[in-house]
């Protein structure tokens, strides 16, 4: 039995209930990451025993489970986007705002899919996306592929802001930095591929890096899109 078929305990003596707790873990995340959250700390901060917290989660990764469909909810659109394009796209950026906003969400992306009811729609709403543009096994590998990505990428800017925070540099202040250390090591000319990107490329943020990717993924998956015959 998961943890949302599991029906929950009366609210007594404390009112006490799963969104109450899920909301306490999700702020205590927010503020310190996943290392910050335990069911002790949450008892804590609803004023409750630790052991009034077990009526209603099992384990602490049943409370993940839970934090994350919560904020699965607000990657789901408000409104139905046009075509599938549109639709993956807007769940992607959706997705990366999500864990902007709550950067823990990264280090449970791409695991094992998210069985509560948020989770569900999400995984819904990105199938229904791609239904009846071709069979169900190339919908099923277009889906795993931009979910791969946008989980790389995220992740990749979560680990560059947790190294920001970290150290204290921006990444420009990172690169003044260690920019002495780069231009000797390219001197030696032992890496003309590298030193071309570095003098010849060009620098753009981590929004306008994301959404790149993302439509080189899309123009894949488009690339592959043939509808099943009738």
């Amino acid at each position: 039995m998961t943890v949302w078929d599991r029906p929950e305990p009366p609210p007594r003596p404390v009112p006490l209930d799963r969104q109450r707790i899920v909301a306490a873990a999700i702020a205590l995340a927010d503020e310190g990451g996943l290392e910050a959250v335990s069911l002790r700390k949450v008892a804590a901060r609803l004023n409750a025993g630790p052991m009034r917290l077990y009526g209603h989660i099992s384990t602490k990764q049943e409370l993940f489970d839970l934090m994350v469909d919560e904020v699965q909810a607000e990657i789901l659109p408000e409104e139905p986007p046009g075509d599938w394009r549109e639709a993956l796209r807007t769940l992607a950026h959706r997705t990366r705002r999500a864990a902007l906003r709550h950067d823990w969400l990264a280090d449970l992306l791409g695991g094992r899919p998210t069985l509560g009811p948020n989770g569900l729609a999400v995984t819904e709403a990105t199938l229904a996306a791609l239904d009846g543009l071709a069979d169900t096994d190339t919908v099923m590998r277009a889906v795993e592929t931009v979910s791969a990505y946008v989980t790389g990428a995220i992740r990749r800017e979560s680990a560059n802001l947790r190294a920001e925070r970290a150290t204290g540099l921006s990444e420009r202040d990172w690169q003044r930095a260690f920019g002495p250390h780069v231009t000797r090591m390219l001197a030696t000319g032992r890496f003309p591929a590298l030193a071309k990107a570095v003098h010849d490329g060009t620098d753009v943020d981590a929004e306008t890096t994301f959404a790149t990717g993302l439509e080189w993924v899309l123009d894949a998956v488009a690339a592959r899109l043939t509808p099943p015959p009738e």
